[in-house]
């Protein structure tokens, strides 16, 4: 047990509740602000420790009523409650264990959520609109905010690419593994003869960039304006107003025509073009640890096959883990829990292995 560790948290978890009552602390706002959102972030690790402080003191109680107990009946049911002791602590030993592992600092941020079709026509297009109305739809169940950024739809209802971007609590922290390629098998609506066709779509979940994560240079910017155009090159707009913003040192390049505002339009290009770049950043930073996220789930690999959803058989497959469920209709309906929780528990596991 890493007893120190634990005992120095609830010491500084002590220290912060002294301190939250402190009027000069109370009369600075934003100490106050800090402090508390350090206290509520201990609170859960203290809460079990506690927790695990009682039982452990129940345990040595009992263990020693065993030794020195004359009546065999009472010396019984003290070997019951250590055995249910002993089962408890392992199990809060292990939570806290979890609760310590490293905190990834961009679970707490908004995402950008960019879907393509992929491999299959019209048909990746359709699955694309499928998934992006799954992660809408999930966004909901959370209570969270969904702003489409840009979008280029097909013409019969499916969609070529979509960006998004998703704002709410932990949001990164549970769409972070689902980067790569996801894959459809059933039968097209335009397919005539009942063939199974097998269609790709990609996804990429990138941490929203604030300012002060990705300082970007307008000079090294190249801003273009065009006439916005619907599908198949229909003009839904009479103005320049969408814009095209390519970034010169990288060669990416951003294009966004849904706001009839040519400067709302690249507002939100400059959204995606910052969240890019620090995705971007964060790859390179990787790469240093690869051969250690090679084991791991979610290694953001867009080219990584990670999910199959089969309709005949109604259920979906994440290749990372063997998790299968026949429950294909209620997850694209957004009740994605069991399977992130999954994701989530699995990378804990690995986290926790010994190297």
């Amino acid at each position: 047990m890493i007893t120190d560790r634990l005992e120095s948290l609830e010491n500084r978890y002590q220290e912060l509740e002294d301190a939250l009552t402190d009027p000069a602390v109370i009369k600075n706002q934003d100490l106050y602000h800090k402090y508390r959102k350090e206290h509520a972030d201990l609170a859960p690790v203290i809460l079990i420790f506690r927790r695990y402080q009682q039982v452990d003191k129940e345990l040595a109680e009992n263990q020693t009523l065993v030794k020195e107990e004359t009546d065999e009946e009472l010396k019984a049911y003290a070997r019951e409650e250590i055995h249910v002791l002993k089962d408890q602590a392992d199990n809060l030993e292990e939570e806290l264990r979890i609760l310590l592992l490293p905190k990834d600092p961009l679970d707490e941020k908004n995402v950008i959520l960019e879907i393509r079709a992929g491999t299959g026509g019209e048909e990746a297009g359709l699955f694309a609109a499928d998934l992006f109305r799954m992660y809408t739809r999930l966004a909901e169940r959370k209570g969270w905010k969904l702003e489409i950024l840009s979008h280029s739809a097909t013409g019969i209802g499916g969609l070529k690419e979509i960006i998004a971007s998703i704002s709410g609590n932990q949001v990164y922290s549970q769409l972070k593994y689902e980067s790569g390629v996801h894959r459809v098998q059933r039968v097209p609506a335009t397919e005539s003869q009942g063939r199974i066709h097998t269609s790709a779509v990609t996804v990429a979940v990138l941490p929203e960039a604030e300012e002060v994560d990705v300082q970007i240079n307008p000079e090294e910017l190249r801003i273009d304006v065009f006439r916005s155009s619907g599908p198949g090159g229909q003009s839904v707009n009479t103005t320049d107003s969408a814009v095209r913003i390519t970034h010169l040192p990288t060669g990416l390049v951003v294009s966004c025509q849904d706001e009839k505002s040519q400067h709302k339009n690249k507002a939100k290009g400059l959204k995606v073009l910052r969240s890019r770049l620090f995705d971007l950043k964060q790859q390179e930073q990787q790469q240093q640890i690869a051969q250690e996220r090679k084991s791991q789930v979610g290694t953001g690999d867009r080219s990584e096959r990670i999910r199959t959803y089969n309709f005949p058989q109604g259920r979906i497959t994440d290749h990372r883990i063997g998790l299968t469920l026949y429950r294909l209709e209620a997850m694209l309906d957004g009740d994605l829990d069991e399977l992130l929780q999954g994701l989530i528990a699995d990378h804990r596991t690995r986290a926790l292995a010994p190297a």
